[in-house]
This record gives C-alpha cells, structure tokens and sequence, in this order.
C-alpha cells in the first residue's frame, strides 16, 4: 500500500492531516504567520507535515460547482458607490437567476482575503436556488482580489477596519434597492464575512430580513438589542477561537426575544464548507448550504 505522505499533496484527505497542521493553518490563514513560517512549522510538527501543509493552499479549480454559464443564472461584475468607504466606490460580483424578477436578495460576504473564486461560487449557487445574489469585492477600492490569497491577506489586512464594513454596508443596501430585489434581504458570510454577517445584522436592523453567518465571530454584546433578523449560525466543531464567542452572544440574543439557531458540524474544522482545500467537509458542507437557502426561502420570500 502506498504510504500517504508518498502522495501527490492534493491527494491528502481531511483525515489523513494532522491536527497540529491543521491549527497552525487556521493561524495562517487568519494572518497571525505568513506562509513560509506556516510551511517551516508544519514540517516539523509531524512526520509528513509540509505535505500536509501544501495540501491545505487552496485549489480553486475545485471551486466551481457552477459553471460561468450555467443556463440558470447570468453573472456581471457591477460597480456602485460607497460613501464613508476604502474609497467612495465598490465593485461586486452580480448573479441573478433567470427571469426579470423581483427576486429576494442576498449578499455573499467573503473571507478575510477579497472576492476569490470560491465566493463567487457561492454567489452563483445562491443565483441557482433563486437569489439575486451580490459577492462583493472588500479590495476592490485597492485594486482588486490580486489572484492569489497571500497577496489578497496582505491587502484585506491593511484596509481600515470601519471603511471596509461600511463598504459591506452599502453593498447590502446597493443590492437591497436594486431594481430586480422585491425588498427583502439576506446575509451569508465565511470567517470574516461570517463575523460581518453578524455586525451587519446589528447595524441594519430592520433592513436585514435574514442572516446565515458561518463560523464567524458573534457580534459585540452591547448591538445585540440592534438584531431584528433571525439568524442561522453554522459552526464548525473544531474552532474554539471562533465557537467561544457564541454562548453570551446566544444568550443576549434570546433574552432580547431575537431569533437564532446554532448548528455545529460534527467532525469539521473552521472552514469546512470551501471546497478548494481539504478542511471541506462534503456532508457538512451540503447540510448546511440546504439549511441556508431554506432559511432564506422561510424570511425572504
């Protein structure tokens, strides 16, 4: 039998990856290390390691579960402006499913690394099951997603923190009073989009109809009284960073009679639901998308 650590390292599954390799990539990937020191660590953390870390870098070929043109949709880069913004404009990523509309809307919010392949992905699946949906591009003001997630981390990082999620803010209610919405907006995001799912929930209020953050941060206690849309939570069952801010912020939400279901993945690290690197976990993955677009059919239609 070929020993695994003889394979090609895109041939690495989830569960042949070490733990140890697989927190110092959520370091990483939250830009607490850059990528040589990533890979130099894992080498030695584990017989096998720096495959295991190569294995982790993203592949966005396996991103595409819709194609560019599937008949079921029509996507379009559009620009609009953004007041208070990185720059006063934004660009974005626009999928609307077949028809003139209305449709109810929902905004893709990205990782913390610009509009990549993957998110855009998810704009057009959220297209196919009926949403106009709008990725927008956080770097958008600074040049763009520079095609590659090292340089995309650096860019996202250095941003203004405040102008980047106003940036968020008026995407959303660019994509809101869009010609083709019938007014009623939901939310989805992943890590940092996730966390921004969750402070848009609060800052938006009653514009906001719906919001699925997966495994982002919880919003500050103090905006929890802000939240007026039910909220779908997905978490990944390895994440403590991340799950640790839950439990207070559900407790808030509850007491203030707001809406929230938190569901966790067995057996899932922190971004289980990209399907460009083996955290993907397929099961989860799918489980939680299905929830995602019922949640938004129940609130949005």
């Amino acid at each position: 039998m070929t020993d695994q650590f003889e394979r090609a390292p895109e041939a690495l599954t989830q569960g042949w990856i070490d733990q140890r390799v697989y927190d110092l990539y959520d370091e990483y990937c939250h830009g607490r290390m850059d990528r040589r020191t990533f890979l130099a660590r894992s080498a030695v953390v584990t017989v096998g390691g720096l495959a295991m870390a190569h294995a982790l870098l993203p592949n966005y070929a396996k991103a595409q579960t819709i194609s560019f043109t599937d008949e079921r949709m029509k996507a379009r880069y559009v620009s609009y402006p953004s007041p208070g913004g990185t720059s006063g404009q934004m660009k974005g990523y626009l999928v609307q499913p077949t028809g003139n509309g209305p449709f109810p809307v929902v905004l893709v919010v990205h990782e913390n690394r610009g509009l990549n392949p993957y998110i855009e992905d998810v704009a057009r699946r959220a297209a196919v099951a009926g949403f106009l949906a709008l990725a927008p591009d956080g770097l958008s003001p600074v040049g763009g997603y520079p095609g590659n997630d090292d340089e995309g981390r650096e860019m996202q990082s250095k941003l203004e923190q405040p102008k980047l999620r106003t940036d968020m803010l008026n995407s959303a209610m660019f994509l809101k009073k869009h010609a083709m919405s019938n007014g009623k907006l939901g939310v989805t995001g992943f890590c940092w989009g996730g966390g921004t799912t969750n402070w848009l929930a609060a800052t938006l209020k009653s514009d906001m109809q719906a919001g699925v953050p997966y495994y982002g941060v919880a919003a500050a206690a103090d905006v929890v009284k802000d939240i007026k849309a039910p909220l779908l939570v997905h978490l990944a069952e390895t994440d403590p960073n991340v799950n640790g801010t839950y439990p207070a912020y559900e407790a808030a939400l509850k007491a203030a009679g707001a809406s929230i279901e938190i569901q966790t993945y067995a057996g899932t690290q922190h971004g289980f639901h990209n399907n460009s690197t083996p955290r993907y976990q397929e099961a989860a993955a799918k489980l939680s998308w299905d929830r995602t677009v019922a949640h938004f059919k129940k609130h949005l239609a």
